[in-house]
């Protein structure tokens, strides 16, 4: 695949494990713009922009002499929602328009299953009825929209719609599953924890991005649901995080409810860690189809929910003390426990 790459928020977790799959496919030519500085160990080995994708001016020199554009940058639901719908939503119209004027050949959307809202069916398909949950969601699918307008006007547009993706290099929400079990806790779980929530290896994830990326740009200029194939409930699931731990402890569940409105109010006196998608939705089924992307893209997961969660355990437990004092609301960084830490004692 000849052309420079650019990926947008290439400071993150899926972008470096992106840049990471992309080398090993022999892609060389590679820029990043982000408002964080790249400091991995591939930093001589890309061209990296430190900027703000709302920033027209800025996004215009990014995008010369780029071929490819890969956006992964995004607000997470943490973030305030005017930063949410100005970074997701009008970062976004300003990167198409820009790679519209660039003559860019792919721009490769990734964005999110939380554009299904709280359904009431699984699996939950491509064609399904997009009803965001809070300002993520909302921004998600109004960022959705830009990039149909595009496909309008001509450009290739994949749109990724990938379930939570894990994997080296994520911390944010799991951080808290990972430091229970190394420290010899068990983990309580909103809900009996026979629901079936599937997830995601970042690996996988990177690879459908390829697939997209370099399959014909008529069979990839379409929407793909992209996650797990193999996935039992969530209680086995995680489970097998404090099993490779080796404590012996184990998931405890708790009645939904009653943790759900618990959750509501440490969340109003910002005492949680967790946020109303995470929360609203642990106890319920959430699982997409991925038969259209392995029917039209060949897409062939590797990694189970159980293999995702250990391999990305396993990353924490050998990158320990390169953040065991940070936080803060990125994927990149653990997520403060809140009031939670000190839950740790009854577990």
């Amino acid at each position: 695949m000849a052309g420079k790459v650019l990926v947008t928020g290439g400071s993150g977790f899926l972008s470096i494990n992106l840049i990471r799959h992309l080398m090993a496919n022999g892609v060389t030519d590679i820029r990043t713009i982000d408002l964080v500085e790249f400091d991995y160990p591939e930093r001589g080995q890309v061209e990296a922009m430190k900027g703000d994708i709302r920033d027209e001016s800025t996004v215009a020199r990014c995008m010369e002499g780029v071929k490819w554009v890969v956006h992964t940058a995004a607000a997470l639901p943490l973030y305030k929602p005017e930063d949410i719908h100005t970074t997701d939503v009008i970062g976004t119209r300003v990167l198409l328009e820009a790679a519209q004027q660039a003559k860019v050949e792919r721009f490769v959307m990734i964005s999110s299953t939380a554009v299904y809202g709280i359904p009431d069916h699984h699996p939950l398909l491509e064609t399904d009825k997009l009803i965001g949950v809070g300002p993520y969601g909302e921004a998600k699918i109004a960022a959705e929209v830009e990039c149909l307008n595009a496909r309008t006007k001509g450009l290739c547009v994949p749109i990724i719609r990938p379930k939570s993706f894990i994997g080296p290099e994520r911390l944010g929400v799991f951080a808290m599953l990972y430091d229970w079990a190394y420290t010899g806790h068990g983990f309580p779980m909103i809900g009996n924890g026979k629901n079936r929530y599937q997830l995601l290896d970042v690996e996988d994830l990177c690879e459908a991005i390829w697939l997209t990326m370099t399959l014909d740009p008529a069979v990839v200029n379409d929407t793909f649901n992209i996650g797990a194939k193999e996935f039992t409930t969530m209680r086995e699931d995680y489970q097998a995080v404090l099993d490779d731990a080796g404590h012996g402890k184990k998931i405890r569940g708790f009645p939904a409810a009653p943790m759900i409105w618990t959750l509501r109010f440490l969340e109003l006196l910002h005492l949680s860690p967790l946020y109303k998608w995470v929360y609203e939705t642990a106890s319920q089924d959430s699982f997409v189809s991925i038969e259209k992307a392995e029917r039209i893209l060949g897409f062939k997961p590797r990694y189970s929910n159980k293999d995702a969660l250990v391999r990305n355990y396993r990353w924490y437990v050998a990158n320990l003390d390169q953040f065991r004092s940070a936080s803060g609301i990125s994927h990149r960084v653990p997520w403060k426990q809140g009031i939670l830490r000190f839950a740790k004692v009854f577990f």
